[in-house]
């Protein structure tokens, strides 16, 4: 856009002029000078081209304009000449009219009054650049702009490069403690330790071990054992060189001992308590798993003063408080050393038994880790661990020694001895995402893993799980495809033609299960047995002892026993229904093929169920699993058999009480 300053007009003849005639005379001027630098400005008809563009970039087709009367379009110096003559017509006869139009008459290349911030008129041209704005800022005083300011005009710059692309991926950050575990051997067979060469274990311990057939640590035992007891080296009471000890994660297969991972240093670092207190509460998800657990702590404090609760609301609350707690003259008296408790029943008695304190706690073990920060939700590990760091009257006498939470370690939070609280963390699916571990306020962690020692957060949660856990060596996989009616023959004809004596049945649900025992019940021929919520504490631990002892053949079960419950003996396991989740499926085939044995896992799939299932076990890193078809012909000598037993047990459903059809006909 052209830039002109224009002075008042000097000529003698301003003081005879009017207003009116003034205005007019500055017009004529106006307009002379525009047309004169807008013809020296113009290129030759031969070089008017289109204004350079950058090569890359498209030149826009001109638009084509109607024909006006059957005529052709005029071209733009046609009517560029046509504007001139206009201009040069209302300048000599009609100048104030032509001024008042000005506004709406004039074209692109036409100029536009402004007043500058001197009083002095202004004239823009709409197609002058601002560098030649600035260049025409710049003209001498008489109006005038140098020769250097009238010089071409510069390409403008041209925005481009907006093509799709792919945005790069944020590579998340981990600690150190997740990116860079300590690796631990996963083959049970091949990686045993002898107990001889971890001489840190008590010579008693030692010979409890051997006493139950154990010569060998298995890989996970062998790598947590020595760092407990390096932990406690100095005694329960205080901390290596007086610091506080770093909390434990292990991760590791299913059967690969990790229970005997913290039962043997912890009853170790016991040994030299003078009076009782809860020193070590071991934390489970299920009332058969913690009984198990207490059971081997049980074995290894036989020749011991320690002594062993169990509290999972097995037993009426006042029973319970009689083993943890007894009233004294003075007060009360501690009973238990070890406490094995499931969550709920644990905060029943932190709220509701009298003298039952946690101040003196040491360890604080979290067996199926995962499935406890999924519960979190209770809010029972808040409530553990105000009521382990509660504070005592300013006058008691222990009041000095007692446990403070520190929010950073400096030389004044640790110049008190107190007794450290050590949280020790065990499962076969251990989530590694930091926000979940975050929850369980881990201080300066250690992570002990069988699986990959590098992976990213994008592979530590969720659906993408690449190799994320470890499956005993001695199992194999299968998967059978089938359609939703031949389920049970399938299940059928893998007890009873294959010859397995011991099979866990998991179904996704209890009316599932349930539907499924009535069924294999009414086929007859095979002793089977329900396992769920449907019975109580005491049937579930008749049920499991008597599928231990060879009694029942085929367990059906929901995905209670799926964790961590140790049944001996069992051959073969089947996913009566596909599980949804790949942590269903590691625990679910981890009942068997235990502690380094062999054992087999059957999946029935569906068409529809069958790909999405085979790309998740693909991408957690599993073996190959192999297709075992089962035609018709194989099943076909069970089908008579099968429909008479569905004619019955629909038969039995119609004669039940209404108010007993909903339990048994599902």
């Amino acid at each position: 856009m052209a830039l002109f300053y224009v002075a008042r007009y000097p000529g003698p003849e301003a003081a005879e002029v009017g207003a009116h005639g003034r205005a007019r005379t500055l017009l004529e001027r106006l307009q002379s000078r525009a047309r004169e630098r807008q013809q020296q400005r113009e290129p030759a008809p031969t070089e008017a081209a289109a204004p350079t563009e950058p090569a890359s970039r498209k030149r826009r087709r001109p638009r084509r304009r109607r024909r006006v009367n059957g005529s052709e379009p005029e071209s733009p110096e046609a009517r560029r000449g046509k504007r001139r003559k206009a201009d040069d017509e209302d300048a000599g006869a009609g100048g104030p009219r032509r001024a008042g139009r000005a506004g709406s008459l004039r074209g692109a290349s036409d100029p536009v009054l402004t007043r500058s911030p001197a009083g002095v008129c202004r004239a823009e041209s709409s197609e002058e650049a601002p560098g030649e704005r600035s260049a025409r800022a710049k003209a001498a005083p008489d109006g005038r702009v140098p020769e250097e300011a009238a010089g071409p005009l510069a390409p403008g710059l041209v925005l481009g490069g907006f093509g799709r692309r792919k945005a790069p991926k944020v590579q998340p950050f981990l600690p150190k403690w997740l990116a860079e575990p300590s690796c631990v051997r996963k083959n049970v067979t091949e990686d045993l330790v002898p107990i001889e060469d971890i001489p840190e274990v008590h010579p008693d311990l030692q010979k409890q071990l051997r006493a139950h057939g154990i010569s060998s640590y298995f890989p996970v035992q062998a790598a947590v054992i020595p760092a407990l007891l390096e932990s406690a080296a100095c005694g329960f009471l205080v901390g290596r060189g007086g610091y506080r000890p770093s909390d434990l994660c292990v991760s590791a297969p299913t059967g690969s001992g990790k229970t005997l991972a913290f039962v043997i240093p912890v009853v170790q670092a016991l040994l030299s308590r003078v009076v009782c207190h809860v020193r070590a509460l071991v934390v489970l998800p299920t009332k058969e798993l913690a009984q198990q657990v207490s059971k081997v702590f049980n074995i290894y404090t036989d020749a011991t003063p320690l002594r062993v609760s169990l509290v999972t609301g097995q037993k009426s609350l006042a029973k319970e408080q009689e083993s943890l707690v007894q009233k004294t003259a003075d007060g009360y008296r501690c009973l238990a050393d070890i406490v094995v408790a499931t969550p709920g029943r644990l905060v029943d008695h932190i709220d509701q038994t009298p003298g039952f304190s946690l101040q003196q706690l040491r360890f604080l073990i979290i067996d199926e880790a995962d499935r406890m920060i999924d519960s979190m939700h209770q809010s029972w590990l808040p409530r553990v661990v105000s009521a382990a760091f509660q504070s005592k009257d300013p006058a008691d006498p222990c009041a000095l020694l007692q446990r403070r939470q520190a929010q950073a370690v400096t030389a004044a939070s640790i110049c008190c001895p107190q007794m450290p609280l050590q949280k020790l963390l065990f499962s076969a699916t251990l989530t590694q995402n930091p926000e979940k571990l975050q929850q369980l306020g881990l201080y300066q962690p250690r992570l002990f893993s069988s699986g990959l020692a590098h992976r990213g957060l994008e592979e530590t949660d969720g659906d993408k799980e690449s190799g994320k856990y470890a499956f005993p060596v001695g199992l194999t996989h299968h998967y059978v495809p089938c359609s939703l009616s031949s389920k049970p023959l399938v299940v059928l004809h893998l007890v009873l033609e294959m010859g397995f004596s011991r099979v866990l049945c998991f179904t996704n649900s209890r009316e599932n299960s349930h539907r499924l025992f009535l069924l294999v019940q009414a086929f007859g021929g095979v002793d089977v047995a329900e396992f769920s919520s449907r019975y109580g504490p005491g049937q579930r631990r008749t049920i499991l002892k008597q599928f231990e002892q060879g009694k029942i053949q085929l367990l059906i079960s929901t995905d209670a026993t799926a964790r961590g419950i140790d049944v001996q003996g069992v051959e073969l396991v089947v996913n009566y229904d596909a599980p949804q989740y790949l942590r269903t499926y590691v625990h679910r085939v981890g009942r068997t093929a235990r502690a380094g044995k062999t054992g087999q896992a059957f999946t029935l799939l569906l068409k529809v169920q069958e790909r999405r299932f085979l790309r998740m076990l693909a991408e957690a890193g599993a073996p190959e699993l192999q297709r075992h078809e089962l035609s018709s012909t194989l099943l076909q000598p069970l089908v008579p058999r099968y429909e008479e037993a569905l004619s019955q047990l629909e038969e039995s459903v119609k004669k039940l009480p209404i108010c007993s059809k909903d339990s048994a006909k599902t």
